[in-house]
């Protein structure tokens, strides 16, 4: 098992879930923002954290990702 892909979807699912969105509009921004990249470089701090804080900055990456855009 990979761990990385599984945290990758865990984090997915679960941003889906607390925005109300389908699959493919949570992935279309983890993809049009660079999400997922961003959670391979911070799993080791992120994977020990709660559902709720990680969702949190997850949502705080996405707009500092918005406001250089």
């Amino acid at each position: 098992m990979d761990k990385l892909l599984d945290f990758k979807v865990f984090c997915l699912e679960n941003y889906k879930t607390v925005h109300n969105l389908t699959g493919k509009a949570a992935l279309d921004i983890f993809n049009n923002y660079g999400v997922f990249d961003y959670i391979s470089s911070c799993y080791d701090v992120l994977h020990s954290n709660g559902r709720l804080y990680i969702i949190s900055d997850i949502d705080e990456y996405i707009s500092n990702a918005k406001a250089l855009t």
